[in-house]
């Protein structure tokens, strides 16, 4: 069986997954209209705050990585010295 044969590197199944996924995501960021949520801070309230504060969020974790990578690299003949 060839690697490049399996079902997960097929541009059609990744296109599918790419939209099952977004239909789930929008599924729940609107079910908050239907299922009421307490904030406990007012703003946590808000339509699709959890959504939103989950991508910066996630945003943010990468930059801060890319960052702190940037910071700790070492040259490649780093061991070699």
């Amino acid at each position: 069986m060839d690697d490049n044969d399996h079902w997960l590197t097929r541009p059609a199944s990744i296109r599918k997954l790419w939209i099952g996924f977004s239909a789930v995501l929008a599924m729940t960021v609107l079910a908050q209209l239907v299922i009421g949520i307490k904030g406990y801070f007012g703003v946590d309230s808000m339509f699709g705050f959890a959504a939103a504060f989950g991508f910066f969020s996630c945003v943010a974790m990468v930059l801060l990585a890319k960052a702190i990578g940037a910071l700790l690299k070492r040259p490649e003949d780093y061991y070699h010295d």
